[in-house]
Parts: C-alpha cells; sequence; structure tokens
C-alpha cells in the first residue's frame, strides 16, 4: 500500500524501499505525464511492476499530486500513523481528561489520567480505552504545550526558545563569567580523617579561550568577600599560590578582566563586590532573569570539572540515584588541601590542554593566541588588590579609635583622623576580624589592630554564633568581654566535640583554614563566610542587566 495524502521522507525509507520506489518511478512518470491512457497502456505498466491494474491507477493519483519519487514508496500494511479507530464518544472522555487532568501543574501521571478516563467511560456506558491509546493521544499533543501546561510559560519559553550563539568576544578577558557549585565529593580532616563534608566551588572562566581565570574553594556557602576574593584571584598572578600547594603546571591567565558577566544572586549585587570592580574599571553585567542559556559557557565548565570529580573517592554523585548503595562518607580520604591541589591539576592539565570542541583547539592555545596584540590591563598595586573587594562599614573615627562588630579598634595612624565628621570605609577580613583596614580620604588604607591585642584572632563566623549565644540567653547588651568569653566556650565545646560530631569537625577545620590562609598580599585559601555584605546593596539595574553586553 502506498500512503495517498503525503509525499514521505526519502531519508528515513530502507534502501529496498528506495529501490522499489524509483522502480515505479522509471514506470509511473512517463504515464503521468501522458494526456491520455488507455486500459493496454495500464495493464503493460502493471504487468511490468507485478501489480494489480486497480493499484497502478492509485500510483498514479498519488505521483500527480506529489510528483516525486519518495510519493511511489510502499508502506506497511496497516492504519495509517495518527488514525484514530476509538469511536468519537470515547475520543471526546480521552480529550477531556488530557486537558483536565493531565495538562495541569501538579503534574498528574498518565496512570492517574488513565483512572479518571476509565471512570468517566464506565459511567457513560462505554468501554474504556488502553494505556497505551491514552499515551497515544498525549504524545501527538506538542511538547511546548504539555511543557506550558504542566511546568509553566516560563519553563516552556527557556526550553523551547530558539538560542542564537552567546556571548560575542574578540579578545581573551574582555567578558568573563562566575559561577558557584557545591561540589559532589565529600572531605576529611586533616587529622582524624573523619568526614567533614562538601566543599563549595568559585570559578572565574575567560569566556574567550575558556580558560580557568580563577578558583576558589570554600567550606562555607558563597559569600560577597568569597567571590570578590575568586576574583582577585583570577587578576593576580598565581605562581606563589601554585607553590604553596606543591603545583608546576603553568596558569598563565592574569590581568584585569573589562566586564564580568554574572547571574543575579546576592553575592553579586553587595556593595563589596560592585565597589570592588568598580574601583578597578571591571564592568559588570547580569544575566537577564530566569534566563540560565546565557551562563551556558561557565555552567558547561562546572559540569564538565563534577563529572571528573565523580571519579575520585567519597563523590556523591549528581544524585541520590546515581549514587546508588554507594557509601560517600565511608569512601572520603581526601583533605581539603588534598583536594584543591587535585583540582588545580585536573584544570591546568587536561582541560587547558585538551582540545576544546567550541575552539577546535586546546584552552591554552587560544589564551596564547589571543594575546598577540592585546595589552592587558594589570592591577596598579598588587599587594592591596583582594582588599577593594572586602565587605565595608562606614564608621566615625573617635578618641578611642573604631568600633566594629562590637570590638573597639586603635592605632596611631588614626590619631589625625580625630574629629573629622565624614564617616570612612572600614573593610574587614570575615577570616580574621584581628584587623581592619581603614580607607583614607587622601587614598590608601591603614592596617589597624584591635586595641586589646592579648584578644586572639577570631573570624565573623565565630563571632555571630557567639552573639546569638548571648541573646538567646537573654542578654540585651553584649559587650567585647562578653563576645570572646562566648567564642572562648565555643571553641572549648568545639574542641570536644571534635571526633565525635561531622559539623564540629567542619567548624574546626573552617576556622583552621581561615588562620592559616590570612595573607597581606594575596587571597591564599578559602575564607570564613561572609554570609552577606551586611550594608545595604546596589540597586539592580532594569530588567536585571547592565548595559555594555549584547544578548541575543
Amino acid at each position: 500500500m502506498t500512503n495517498p495524502s503525503d509525499a514521505q521522507s526519502p531519508h528515513a525509507a530502507s534502501d529496498e524501499a528506495w529501490a522499489e520506489a524509483v522502480r515505479r518511478e522509471a514506470v509511473i512518470r512517463p504515464l503521468a505525464a501522458a494526456p491520455r491512457l488507455s486500459k493496454a497502456t495500464v495493464g503493460v505498466a502493471a504487468r511490468a511492476l507485478g501489480l494489480s491494474a486497480p493499484r497502478v491507477y492509485g500510483l498514479l493519483r498519488v505521483f500527480r499530486r506529489h510528483p516525486v519519487t519518495a510519493s511511489l514508496l510502499p508502506t506497511q500494511p496497516g492504519p495509517t500513523k495518527g488514525m484514530r479507530r476509538l469511536a468519537g464518544a470515547i475520543e471526546a472522555k480521552i480529550d477531556a481528561a488530557i486537558e483536565g487532568v493531565y495538562l495541569k501543574p501538579e503534574r498528574p501521571t498518565l496512570r492517574r489520567t488513565l483512572r479518571e478516563v476509565r471512570q468517566d467511560c464506565r459511567d457513560a456506558g462505554l468501554r474504556p480505552p488502553s494505556i497505551k491509546a491514552l499515551r497515544a493521544r498525549v504524545s501527538v499533543r506538542s511538547l511546548r504545550e504539555r511543557a506550558a501546561a504542566r511546568d509553566g510559560a516560563e519553563a516552556a519559553g527557556n526550553r523551547f526558545r530558539q538560542v542564537r550563539g552567546g556571548l560575542r568576544t574578540e579578545r581573551p578577558l574582555q567578558i568573563v563569567q562566575i559561577d558557584h557549585t557545591k561540589v559532589d565529593i565529600m572531605l576529611v580532616d586533616d587529622i582524624t580523617r573523619t568526614c567533614i563534608g562538601r566543599p563549595w566551588l568559585t570559578l572565574v572562566l575567560d569566556v574567550h579561550t575558556r580558560l580557568v581565570a580563577g578558583l576558589y574553594l570554600s567550606l562555607d556557602p558563597p559569600s560577597a568577600a568569597g567571590t570578590g576574593l575568586a576574583v582577585a584571584h583570577a587578576i593576580l598572578p598565581k605562581t606563589k599560590w601554585l607553590a604553596d600547594r606543591g603545583v608546576t603546571l603553568a596558569w598563565p591567565v592574569h590581568g584585569i578582566p573589562e566586564l564580568i558577566h554574572v547571574d543575579n544572586g546576592r553575592e553579586f549585587h553587595s556593595r563589596a563586590f560592585t565597589r570592588g570592580c568598580e574601583q578597578h574599571g571591571i564592568r559588570l553585567a547580569y544575566r537577564p532573569p530566569a534566563t540560565p542559556r546565557f551562563g551556558g559557557h561557565i555552567e558547561r565548565l562546572m559540569g564538565t570539572l563534577m563529572g571528573r570529580v565523580q571519579a575520585l573517592p567519597g563523590t556523591t554523585f549528581s544524585s541520590v540515584a546515581a549514587r546508588g548503595a554507594y557509601e560517600s562518607e565511608g569512601k572520603a580520604v581526601l583533605t581539603f588541601r588534598e583536594f584543591e591541589r587535585i583540582l588545580a591539576l585536573e584544570v591546568l592539565g587536561p582541560y587547558h590542554n585538551e582540545v576544546h570542541a567550541t575552539l577546535g583547539r586546546p584552552p591554552v592555545a587560544a589564551w596564547t593566541e589571543g594575546l598577540a596584540g592585546v595589552d592587558l590591563h594589570r592591577p596598579a598595586d598588587p599587594d592591596s588588590l583582594w582588599r577593594d573587594f572586602l565587605p565595608f562599614e562606614e564608621r566615625l573615627v573617635r578618641r578611642d579609635g573604631i568600633r566594629l562588630f562590637g570590638i573597639q579598634y586603635q592605632d596611631g595612624a588614626l590619631a589625625h583622623l580625630v574629629g573629622t565628621t565624614a564617616k570612612l570605609r572600614v573593610k574587614y577580613d570575615p577570616r580574621d576580624l584581628s584587623v581592619v583596614f581603614v580607607e583614607l580620604p587622601t587614598g590608601g588604607d591603614v592596617r589597624v589592630p584591635y586595641a586589646d591585642f592579648s584578644r586572639p584572632a577570631i573570624t565573623l563566623w565565630e563571632h555571630r554564633e557567639a552573639h546569638r549565644k548571648l541573646r538567646a540567653e537573654g542578654r540585651r547588651q553584649v559587650d567585647e568581654h562578653a563576645i570572646f568569653a562566648a567564642i572562648a566556650e565555643q571553641r572549648r565545646v568545639l574542641a570536644a566535640a571534635y571526633e565525635k560530631s561531622k559539623a564540629a569537625r567542619r567548624a574546626v577545620s573552617r576556622a583552621d583554614l581561615a588562620a592559616s590562609g590570612v595573607s597581606a598580599a594575596e587571597p591564599e585559601i578559602p575564607m570564613e563566610d561572609a554570609a552577606e555584605d551586611p550594608v545595604a546593596k546596589v540597586p539592580m539595574p532594569a530588567g536585571g542587566q547592565s548595559s555594555g553586553v549584547e544578548f541575543w
């Protein structure tokens, strides 16, 4: 039989079927072109094709409507695809159930819809359809229609909207993207080798070359200060960072990017991050809201690295289903430092040197080629660059110094500022509150330590936990002495719980990393979570996007 409605696709036909269609076309085309046909002529054609005369007349009708060889392809016997064989009343019940039950935001299952159809059919004295019949009628509905009804118009738009190109670049560091992910691996403590949980990773990607410009690993969620330190790591040379981790591979990327492309996370709208970018002439561009396709470069990189992480012991895989019976905590063997080194080796070795599918060459080769004739911008003061991205608050300088977070800070360098009426920016490093950095009206900043030198260095996280505990105990006024006494007690409790609690081990490891990694020149290791810059946020540009980047 031949489908009398439309010509079939020549590419979907088997070699045997296409050969038969070509054989038929050689006979049928001359007949179709003839002004008149006799029974004898049709009989000759029928015998040549091995068909009956009525069958030849049928082929002629089809070919005249669609005079192409594919019209003569033989088809399998049986009903035409898409033909409905159920009674009209049953079809109406199925359509009503699809509209009223299946195409709903609650996304009921096909079997739930089938129960409704069968009940309606029984009530009307009709024979209920099979699930195969229901599935066939659901499948003829367009995917866009089903997605819009069950997942919402926005999700359907993101899924089916045509996407052309991406971010256009002409040179290295013209646009970089930043994003965060929770790494699919459990880490262990350095001493007891017991589990401390999963770290967070912030990556900075150069869109033009696909090189990783910088990375930042932390035991705390993304924050404004952490994001700023990731940018600082991308901008600064990494010779010392690599040497400290025993990595001998080259990491050539350093320089100030022209534009940073980010999503609409709170940390990217904080004053600390935006002011740090403005300080160095870096423009910010935010993805239009609910348009994940504009972050495809960095998200594909995240997916690539997480796929490789899942080959390491202690991986959590990408989902519970993928993990199956694998005991991630029991298999974990890597410490924070060991994993950070493995991650750096993975980035600088295979990823940077393998041929990139889109570029057609390794990212490191694209970087070398892209630098020809390009003068990258370098920071004027590399030693202080990371401080430009620290969170800050504004304070007056008084005779006893500056008070921040209930702690007094004092230094003789502030003496000439006593009595000034303008508030100054006081930057703080959440990893170590033992010093702050006060911006001077004439430029630069001055390092100001605790007024009481006997106080130990603490993290912002410890300070907030102590403040919360004291408030919970009913204290209305929390003084400096009470804060440090509470932190000392917290440290004693954590030390006692160290071998029993993963949360305690994570807290101790976090504090140890912060204490060992604070550097006056370069952000060397993960910082304590700043939670969020506590000062007011910079308003988001209209539409969630700043000027300077073309989206299409």
